[in-house]
């Protein structure tokens, strides 16, 4: 009895002793989520690393070698202004990823805070909230976006408030119905009947409680942003040049499709295509990642 009581220090201490390893523990063993990172940090490296590695003029025009094929002198050939098509696709990543991540942040928080509070406070205010919501809902994303994108002169800290003023709202809907589950909890009820105020319970008892769903929310909001500004940029309404996008790059690499210059619309079609399932497998090991650290509180 003595040697087993004993035994039982040295087990507790063998555990693991930081929540940070067993959340990467936990994040790692989900092989399609730890194959998402390793093609988000690729990508991130490409777009942001590449161009110091790989020097291509891309802001003046040189039509001397417009449409180009690949060659040993510009690998993925060259673009109808002459430009180097892999250097175009590196500056043309580092929008894209910026106006995604930028979304994805502020529309995660602003909705998950429109979303809490609604949902906490129930009611009248409960209901003119909402109504807000389902007014903006109503009127069709990709309009929405094109109609604030038109008004505006478009940069990209533009084009990323617009595009979160209009993706914020499907993440309040749903923190909201999230949040008017937990907050018949017993703990929640116990914290208001000491005492605490809203913004006390919010954070501390709702918001941990509603991470799972953030965390993948989140990851979607970043992979919709994506797509969208890629569609807004199709249709002209993206940064002027010589900034560029993925979008851009595919609208432009279209309309020389049938002369036989594959290689201006594949690769921006591939690398969106595989920064958005890569984004989304992520949000999937995010969400264990959460679960587990959730069950351990």
């Amino acid at each position: 009895m003595i040697a087993q009581a004993a035994a039982l220090p040295g087990e507790e201490i063998s555990r693991p002793s930081s929540i940070w390893k067993q959340s990467l523990a936990t994040f790692i063993e989900n092989r399609l989520a730890l194959a998402g990172a390793i093609v988000l940090v690729l990508l991130i490296l490409f777009s942001f690393v590449g161009p110091l590695l790989y020097h291509t003029n891309q802001t003046a025009t040189n039509l001397i070698n417009e449409n180009l094929a690949p060659s040993g002198s510009h690998l993925l050939g060259t673009t109808p202004e002459g430009r180097d098509e892999l250097g175009r696709l590196m500056v043309g990543g580092q929008s894209t990823i910026e106006v995604g991540l930028g979304v994805g942040v502020l529309a995660t928080l602003f909705g998950m805070v429109y979303g809490s509070v609604a949902g906490y406070l129930g009611g009248v205010v409960d209901a003119v909230m909402m109504r807000i919501v389902d007014a903006l809902l109503s009127i069709p994303y990709l309009f929405f976006v094109v109609l604030l994108a038109a008004l505006v002169q478009v940069n990209l800290l533009v084009l990323i408030l617009v595009l979160s003023a209009v993706s914020w709202l499907s993440t309040a809907r749903l923190v909201r119905g999230e949040t008017l589950s937990l907050r018949t909890r017993d703990f929640v009820s116990a914290s208001t009947g000491f005492g605490s105020r809203m913004r006390h319970v919010i954070a501390r008892h709702i918001t941990p409680n509603l991470l799972g769903v953030v965390v993948v929310n989140g990851t979607l909001k970043v992979a919709d942003a994506i797509l969208a500004f890629a569609a807004v940029a199709y249709l002209g309404l993206g940064p002027a040049p010589p900034a560029t996008n993925w979008g851009e790059l595919i609208s432009a690499g279209i309309n020389n499709l049938f002369d036989g210059y594959w290689w201006q619309l594949w690769p921006a079609g591939v690398l969106i295509v595989a920064i958005v399932i890569a984004v989304n497998v992520i949000g999937d090991g995010l969400s264990d990642v959460v679960e587990v650290r959730l069950q351990k509180r």
